[in-house]
């Protein structure tokens, strides 16, 4: 008889969470509020930065290369604070996941907060675990029909907003908006809410879990960061087993555990795990099975913590009979520290870089044909183009000087030879950068090659100072 070829495949069962009240669905609830919040209102901030720069507080400008964020202001060549940030997000990430384990999952990821969103929206519409299992079970009607185009308008509104809050990132909130319902928006604004919209819907609506389990990589990442340290929700097994209902332990409770094999952990779970089971992929470490299992312990008489966090040193010392350590000792152990670390001195060196940084810069490249050129009187004169660039959201007065070359003049090409002088005023536009054809000429005698340098001093009230080296090219 031949054998049936073995499928990789298998359809995915259907995870129907059920309603739990508690700290850590109440913690749930206000992390989602916070990030929702966010997340919608955050381009709806305005941020007073004078007359010659955007008011939004925080704005991805494009079109002019500049990305604001309240009080700071990065420009092109500045994004290596982006990158700090970056690098202190990750880090981040790997300090929450080495102290509470999947922490970040559980809580404030996107995946997380949009799908325990949609599942509210379904609950209210559908009703709680129950009702949704035979409302999927039961045949067509006009009634399921009813409820279902009730429950993905609602998801595609969420969508929709969602999609439409990214793009208020990227251009002032007000004009897009009034462009948008216009439809005079750029088409790339509508193809972005179109394209944010149709993953929001799916993403957090039909795929949930599948994405935490199949498409996420930091599952089989975290694992590197955790160690007999890291707090995780844990079955304490050596307290649950053996189970049996509590007909049975009350009858015999020598002979059972704890656990009554109520299956709540695994009704509550939005991942649809069993938690029983040990650690595995499909946990997000959002402890409503904490929750569950506590209310029933409390249900029947018994302590709470059955699953709980814990770090598996504290395990080893509970199922040894031993107090488990303070939660801030847990926290506090050397990985933890090491991440901590890392993450406040990339902190601490981009706001000593931010607080120090000057608003003005000073580029210069030199003329290649020719390099040199000897004038009338004797002299060398060599070409240069200078960029200035001005950081602040007004017009700066400079002066450029070429200091470490001695007998020096400047005179730009809008002006002449005739009013060569010592140093060049300009006043730069704000925010941009001002290029300026600046001609120096030199006495011949001296080396073939002297180095010097152009500096750029700002004239008001505020200062600052910035300096290119360059070299001045004699005809010996």
């Amino acid at each position: 008889m031949t054998a049936a070829p073995l499928s990789l495949y298998a359809k995915r069962k259907g995870v129907y969470p059920k309603a739990i009240d508690g700290f850590y669905r109440r913690l749930k609830w206000v992390v989602m509020a916070v990030t929702l919040a966010i997340y919608w209102i955050t381009p709806w901030l305005r941020w007073d930065r004078g007359p010659y720069a955007p008011d939004q507080a925080v704005l991805v400008d494009l079109a002019h290369r500049r990305f604001y964020m309240f009080a700071i202001e990065i420009w092109p060549h500045e994004f290596y604070y982006v990158a700090g940030l970056l690098v202190m997000a990750g880090v981040g990430l790997f300090l929450v996941t080495s102290a509470v384990g999947r922490a970040w999952c559980g809580y404030a990821c996107p995946q997380t907060v949009w799908t325990d969103l949609y599942q509210h929206v379904e609950r209210f519409i559908d009703g709680d675990r129950n009702a949704q299992i035979r409302l999927d079970k039961a045949p067509w009607s006009a009634g399921k029909i009813a409820r279902r185009v009730a429950k993905w308008s609602i998801w595609l509104l969420i969508a929709f907003g969602t999609g439409g809050a990214w793009i208020f990132y990227f251009a002032d909130a007000p004009t897009l908006q009034q462009q948008f319902w216009s439809g005079t928006a750029a088409p790339v604004a509508y193809a972005t809410v179109a394209v944010l919209t149709a993953t929001t819907f799916i993403l957090g609506g039909f795929m949930r879990e599948q994405v935490c389990i199949y498409m996420c990589p930091w599952p089989r990442i975290q694992t590197a960061m955790l160690d007999e340290k890291s707090l995780v929700v844990t079955y304490k097994y050596w307290r649950g087993e053996q189970r049996g209902s509590l007909k049975k332990s009350l009858a015999q409770p020598d002979a059972f555990g704890d656990c009554i094999d109520c299956d709540q952990c695994v009704a509550v779970c939005p991942t649809g795990i069993d938690i029983r089971e040990g650690p595995q992929i499909g946990c997000i470490t959002c402890a409503l099975c904490v929750d569950a299992c506590d209310k029933v312990m409390a249900q029947v008489g018994r302590p709470r913590g059955l699953i709980d966090y814990c770090t598996e040193d504290d395990a080893t010392a509970e199922k040894a009979g031993r107090a488990p350590r303070p939660v801030i000792r847990s926290l506090l152990h050397v990985r933890t520290l090491v991440y901590l670390t890392l993450w406040s001195a990339v902190g601490v060196a981009m706001l000593f870089a931010l607080g120090t940084r000057t608003r003005i810069d000073i580029s210069a490249q030199q003329d290649r044909n020719p390099i040199a050129m000897r004038l009338s009187d004797g002299t060398v004169r060599n070409a240069f183009t200078v960029k200035l660039r001005n950081m602040e959201s007004r017009p700066r007065p400079m002066r450029i000087s070429a200091e470490g070359l001695a007998g020096v003049s400047l005179w730009t090409d809008r002006d002449g030879r005739a009013d060569a002088r010592a140093a060049i005023d300009t006043i730069v536009p704000s925010d941009s950068v001002a290029k300026l054809r600046i001609f120096l000429a030199a006495p011949a005698n001296g080396p073939q090659r002297e180095d010097f340098a152009f500096t750029v001093r700002a004239t008001d009230r505020e200062g600052g100072t910035a300096s290119e080296p360059a070299h001045f090219e004699r005809l010996q």
